[in-house]
């Protein structure tokens, strides 16, 4: 297990434990005060529980070696802890809705809502620092799974914040000698309904990353180290692709490099890019690189002196994340229609 995959999985033990001392306070809470609503924040408790236990076995078997059955490594189990965590957000978020709706035919009896009140704004608090720094550490790690507990934490804590701005106006309306246990219940419907988006919001994200879909973010960021790294033989780069499992990053390109350029130092070319990338995600990323030779119509785009050049140099390719998801060289439809012309004739 290396330094990032340990830290990770430390701090989803931290996770798991804050859980469930927060569960069993905030069961406290609703005993104290029969209130719905705050029947609805330890319901979603059992589920930051249960998810976080997911999540940290799945924290767990992310960070085993590659090995034959799986050579990327386990990283992609992370995906699914998430997609689970997700799909247990919606259901915790439906079960609170059902609740509260049977609490408008028989409204239970609420009481000591003061004291209530103070015991769940602590537990929000909470789950907000907490959360926070769960998903400040997973982008930083690129974690799915650590991620979606910090905002599992902080749907947890937004929904705690709603509901205690409900039960301050339910408690001014009983102090006022009104009725206000209907409130309470649709307090918790509205909130079961937010809770439940949140969890479909996760869901959708985890299968997207399971997909493979583009990191925007990540390309932008290559884009940037490749620009500010590159050397003069990098002619063009172009085919980008990029795989994301756990916290591991596999990253495949095609790299132009002068038609001259000896193997050795075209080995040397690569390792250099490579060394680029690995300045920036140290040991988590993985790289593959295609050596592809120049020709004629590159020259515009190349400095370098050589018995081939047809063109005068212009200048050197500043590289978009556009431009390098394209699946083809980067010289102007112009000069490869000719090309292919010439290539007829």
């Amino acid at each position: 297990m290396d330094d990032a995959a340990k830290s990770n999985y430390d701090f989803q033990k931290v996770i798991a434990v804050v859980g469930f001392t927060l569960m069993a306070i905030k069961f406290v809470a609703y005993y104290l005060t029969g209130s719905m609503a705050i029947l609805t924040d330890a319901l979603e408790s059992i589920v930051n529980v249960v998810a976080a236990f997911v999540g940290l076995y799945a924290l767990y078997l992310s960070a085993q070696p590659a090995d034959r059955s799986h050579p990327f490594g386990h990283g992609k189990i992370e995906n699914i802890s998430a997609i689970i965590e997700g799909s247990m957000i919606v259901v915790a978020g439906g079960l609170i809705i059902y609740e509260s709706v049977l609490a408008f035919f028989n409204p239970p009896e609420i009481r000591q809502l003061d004291i209530g009140l103070v015991i769940i704004a602590a537990a929000a608090l909470v789950n907000y620092l907490v959360g926070r720094r769960a998903i400040s550490k997973g982008k930083k790690t690129r974690s799915p799974a650590l991620v979606a507990s910090g905002k599992h934490l902080c749907s947890d804590t937004y929904s705690s914040v709603g509901i205690i701005i409900g039960l301050l106006v339910v408690y001014v309306a009983f102090a006022l000698g009104y009725d206000a246990a209907w409130l309470d219940a649709s307090i918790a419907v509205v909130f079961g309904a937010i809770i439940a988006f949140t969890g479909i919001k996760v869901i959708k994200q985890s299968i997207d990353d399971s997909m493979d879909r583009t990191d925007e973010a990540l390309v932008k960021e290559i884009a940037d180290i490749l620009n500010e790294y590159r050397h003069d033989d990098w002619i063009d780069i172009y085919g980008l692709r990029i795989i994301k499992y756990g916290h591991g990053v596999f990253v495949d390109m095609h790299l132009v490099l002068p038609t001259y350029l000896p193997l050795n130092l075209a080995h040397e070319e690569q390792h250099q890019l490579e060394t680029a990338l690995m300045r920036r995600f140290g040991n988590d990323v993985e790289v593959s690189i295609t050596p592809m030779p120049c020709h004629g119509l590159f020259c515009r785009y190349c400095d370098r002196n050589c018995f081939n050049r047809t063109e005068d140099f212009e200048k050197h390719l500043k590289w978009t994340p556009e431009m390098l998801m394209a699946r083809k060289i980067h010289v102007p439809p112009k000069v490869i229609m000719i090309q292919d012309i010439k290539d007829q004739q």
